[in-house]
């Protein structure tokens, strides 16, 4: 008896009160390192199917291809949960852009999300316009009809000093994990980040404090003056700091009640600039642009995917896990956020690859219109959970355990943000204790924005985000053409879904469900125009 005892304690562990199955994590990890599908994943969502701006025949193709691979996996009431209405579906068939005076040269860019074609070939000379304030608008006031508008001011190309690519240092890391004093903002780097390089998305922007409905205002007033003025096209520069990449998303809006902007197109910041500095010296410039979107007029749902692994014993509490599988369209949605969904698909293919017996119903959901605010896993949560304005709860409210979020990038896993709910505090580096030395160590008090966790916090739920290596997410990537397969690490995926499939193996296996906060107040919905 005294030996099982022994053996018990071996295969177990018991880390801070917290119980934990180091005989299954050896099973996690093997799978997730000597049989990993990770890559395969993110090939498919990437190279076969991106990018994946919701209501695109794209995002409905990865969708599709989601289910049939949870289907040959064997799990559970695989699907298509419809939301909505998202708003307009949008897709682009063809983008080219020229310079054909003073000389020849192709420019670098792409057509921007909501914006229509060209209908043909659109010759045309761009004048200079930045339309930041109200008083702009009397200022280019009949002086837009048939130009290509430069939206913003020139600025020079940052001097690259220091690799793009970087990896939390252990300071970084400590400093992190220290509670805030008190300021909601991380130390040392945003977890999503927000290129500043621009103008202020609209007047009177506090950066840090991004309103989503001022912006949208803002950008269907002067998307309606541009209409007005008669304008044919409009540029933006790709803000970014490394050669060739251009940062953009959209130039309007899904829903059918907002403006319809003139064709428009992000251009690399280096072909930008010259474009400004040939009109600066007067010499004459032409440009050359054919662009065929697709947008359709009305109106349309959308869905999120769902499949699950059904409970060994108590299947009405579940668990899930769960990444956004929408991005926008400059390149193909690599580590925004392929990479959260190649991780979180491997983890559930994992747990049900090893046959592992667990009591809670483990569930994975792929979320839609997550670019245009966190918008499929909000329907899901007030679907399934409570209603955010009046915080009236349903009856799966009580039976969820807890939602852990991937969506930082391509970066290994480092820790998770507790969300200010310090009860998970010694369940998290229990969890995280047999990870230690694949990097993963660090639980922070403080919470992290900007993706579908948040949803889930927001009406009272344990929802949480990992800490991950920001690698080239802020310098490269996010949101912009260079977002694309090859700047995905393979390792870091490996590790992520190992850490991941264990996490939510954990959860489902617990004895209790996973601690909460104190319920929040109901927030109602402001109305249109206060």
């Amino acid at each position: 008896m005294r030996n099982f005892t022994f053996v018990l304690l071996l295969v177990s562990g018991l880390f801070a009160g917290e119980r934990v199955d180091l005989y299954t994590i050896n099973r996690i990890k093997n799978e997730a390192f000597q049989n990993s599908k990770v890559m395969e994943n993110a090939f498919y969502l990437t190279d076969v199917y991106g990018p994946r701006l919701t209501g695109s025949p794209g995002i409905q193709a990865a969708a599709e291809w989601a289910i049939r691979r949870f289907n040959e996996w064997g799990l559970s009431n695989a699907k298509l949960e419809k939301w909505g209405p998202f708003g307009r579906r949008w897709y682009c068939v063809r983008f080219s852009a020229h310079m054909k005076e003073p000389q020849y040269s192709p420019l670098i860019g792409f057509a921007r999300p909501w914006s229509p074609g060209t209908n043909g070939p659109l010759t045309g000379e761009p004048v200079l316009a930045p339309i930041g304030t109200e008083a702009d608008f009397e200022k280019f006031k009949g002086k837009l009809k048939g130009k290509i508008v430069m939206m913003e001011a020139p600025r020079p190309s940052p001097l690259i000093t220091a690799a793009l690519a970087r990896r939390l240092t252990e300071a970084e890391l400590a400093a992190e994990a220290q509670a805030p004093d008190p300021s909601p903002s991380s130390p040392f780097f945003s977890p999503i980040p927000r290129h500043e390089e621009g103008p202020p998305p609209y007047p009177g922007y506090v950066p840090g404090k991004f309103d989503r409905d001022a912006a949208r205002k803002w950008r269907n007033k002067v998307n309606q003056f541009l209409v007005d003025e008669g304008a044919r096209l409009t540029l933006i520069p790709g803000s970014g700091t490394d050669g060739g990449t251009v940062f953009a998303t959209a130039a309007g809006n899904q829903e059918s009640k907002d403006v319809v902007p003139p064709p428009a197109v992000a251009l690399t910041l280096e072909h930008y600039d010259r474009i400004a500095r040939l009109m600066e010296k007067k010499i004459p410039v032409t440009l050359e642009f054919d662009i065929e979107n697709r947008m359709e007029s009305a109106d349309t749902d959308s869905f999120n995917v769902i499949a699950e692994i059904p409970g060994s014993g108590k299947k009405d509490e579940v668990v899930m896990l769960g990444s956004h599988l929408d991005s926008w369209t400059g390149g193909t949605g690599a580590t925004d956020n392929a990479a959260g969904c190649a991780a979180t698909i491997e983890a559930i293919r994992i747990l049900k690859t090893l046959k592992l017996e667990m009591p809670r119903t483990v569930r994975i959901a792929l979320w839609t219109g997550e670019e245009q605010g966190l918008l499929g896993s909000k329907a899901y949560v007030k679907e399934h959970f409570a209603d955010r304005e009046t915080m009236v709860l349903k009856p799966e409210h009580a039976r969820l355990a807890g939602y852990f979020n991937l969506d930082n990038g391509s970066g290994k896993i480092r820790g998770v943000y507790l969300q200010e709910n310090d009860m998970m505090r010694p369940v998290f580096e229990a969890w995280l204790e047999p990870f230690k030395d694949l990097g993963a160590s660090t639980v922070t008090i403080r919470k992290t924005g900007g993706t579908d966790h948040l949803s889930f916090d927001a009406v009272g739920l344990p929802g949480f985000q990992f800490i991950q290596d920001p690698l080239e997410y802020s310098t490269r990537t996010h949101h912009s053409n260079m977002d694309v397969y090859d700047h995905l690490q393979q390792a870091d995926l490996m590790q992520a879904a190992g850490i991941m499939a264990s996490v939510v193996y954990h959860a489902a296996v617990r004895p209790e469900m996973l601690p909460r906060k104190e319920l929040p107040k109901p927030e109602p919905k402001k109305k249109e125009g206060s």
